[in-house]
C-alpha cells in the first residue's frame, strides 16, 4: 500500500494518485522531476524493503510517495540489490507514461555504490543495465538520494 510520509493512504491507486500530484503541482506553476528508488534493510529473517517516488519542485523543495514491503527469507546481497532495482523499475514502468504526458523528467536512483572497495558495487554493471536499457536516466550513489536517502530513511 502505498503511503505519504506522514502516513496518510493514499486512496486510489498510485498512477491515479501520481496524476493527481502532477495535474496539481503543474497549475501551482511548479515544475517537477521525478526521481524513483529503493533501498532494504536485511532484520534477522526478513528482509524489509522501501520504495519511494520523490516529485522535486524546481527550486521550491519536494514530496514522496512511499511503499514498504516485506520479503521472509535470505538472499545474497547482489540479490538483494537487484531487487531493489526491480521494485523502483517496475515502479517507473507503472508511471512512465503518466510522466510522458506531462513532461515530467524520470530518474530511477540504485543504492549501489560505483567504488569498487563497497560491497554493493557487486550488483553496478547488472543494475545500470537494468535501468538504461529500460530506457530510463540511471543515478548510482553518491547522486542516488532517492535510494540511498529518502527510501532509507522510510524502512520500518
Amino acid at each position: 500500500m502505498w503511503r505519504k510520509l506522514n502516513g496518510e493512504r493514499l486512496q486510489n491507486g498510485i498512477e491515479a494518485e501520481t496524476e493527481a500530484a502532477i495535474i496539481r503541482e503543474l497549475e501551482w506553476g511548479n515544475r517537477l522531476k521525478v526521481c524513483i528508488g529503493s533501498d532494504s534493510q536485511v532484520r534477522g529473517l526478513h528482509i524489509e524493503f522501501a520504495t519511494v517516488i520523490v516529485f522535486l519542485r524546481e527550486g521550491k523543495g519536494g514530496f514522496m510517495f512511499i511503499q514498504n514491503e516485506q520479503y521472509h527469507g535470505q538472499m545474497s546481497l547482489k540479490e538483494r540489490m537487484i531487487n531493489e532495482v526491480s521494485k523502483s523499475v517496475t515502479t517507473a514502468y507503472a508511471l512512465c507514461n503518466i510522466l510522458d504526458k506531462y513532461h515530467v523528467e524520470l530518474e530511477v536512483h540504485a543504492d549501489i555504490n560505483t567504488d569498487p572497495s563497497f560491497k554493493s558495487n557487486v550488483a553496478l554493471r547488472e543494475a545500470m543495465g537494468y535501468i538504461m536499457g529500460m530506457g530510463y536516466t540511471f543515478k548510482a550513489k553518491p547522486d542516488a538520494f532517492a535510494s540511498s536517502s529518502c527510501a532509507d530513511k522510510v524502512i520500518n
